[in-house]
């Protein structure tokens, strides 16, 4: 099995698909073959608008991967921007078209990065959350989170939630240009509390480096 990474996140529209791109370039840079898939995606109506953005990006990166189609990347894909359990209306899990998916891009690369729907306890089926689907992968995990109030909360929550699976995993801050606080409001707490605060923004070859070493 090649190295896998499960880009997750503290909430929906935190930064995934701007974090996966990143990670792309970065690994890309180092000579090593990328591939991404993003297994499910809600909110799709003509076509899913983060997986052609990752398949374009991929396709620059990867030349192996010039036939890869946007069915490959998104290989489940649903027109109500919900989670996947009511999008599909409960409809279970297809995890074997996952797999057959995984199977052919790695085929083709070195590292799989895997952008995950919504944050952990995103229900996708009636058994399934995306945390256990990040299990199931045998992924490593990148904890994507916010840099504005209440980001404590959330990022400790979500690590919380990795650490009882025992799933080997790093934390991003996705901070954006209203974040002018975090520095005075959040960051002292990590700072102190022994994290390493890692910006997405500009520290992706740290990030990189601690996540293809986990």
């Amino acid at each position: 099995m090649k190295k896998r990474i499960f880009v997750t996140a503290t909430n929906t529209d935190v930064g995934k698909t701007y974090t996966t791109k990143l990670l792309l370039k970065e690994f890309a840079s180092r000579g090593l073959g990328v591939g991404v898939i993003k297994p499910i995606e809600t909110g799709v109506k003509e076509y899913p608008l983060d997986g052609e953005a990752l398949l374009e990006c991929v396709k620059e990166l990867n030349p192996k991967l010039w036939a890869l189609d946007i069915d490959d990347v998104v290989p489940i894909a649903y027109s109500l921007p919900a989670a996947p359990f009511v999008a599909s209306g409960g409809k279970r899990l297809d995890l074997q078209k996952i797999l057959h998916s995984i199977e052919e891009i790695e085929n083709q690369c070195d590292v799989l990065i895997i952008e995950g729907a919504g944050g952990l306890y995103v229900p996708i089926d009636e058994e399934l959350m995306m945390l256990d689907l990040i299990e199931k992968l045998g992924a490593t995990a990148l904890l994507v989170t916010h840099c504005s109030l209440g980001c404590i909360n959330d990022t400790l929550l979500s690590q919380k939630a990795l650490q009882s699976r025992n799933i080997p995993h790093a934390i991003a801050f996705n901070c954006r240009d209203a974040d002018t606080d975090f520095a005075k409001i959040s960051e002292p707490y990590f700072v102190q509390s022994g994290m390493k605060v890692l910006k997405v923004a500009s520290d992706i070859e740290k990030i990189c480096d601690v996540l293809y070493n986990l």
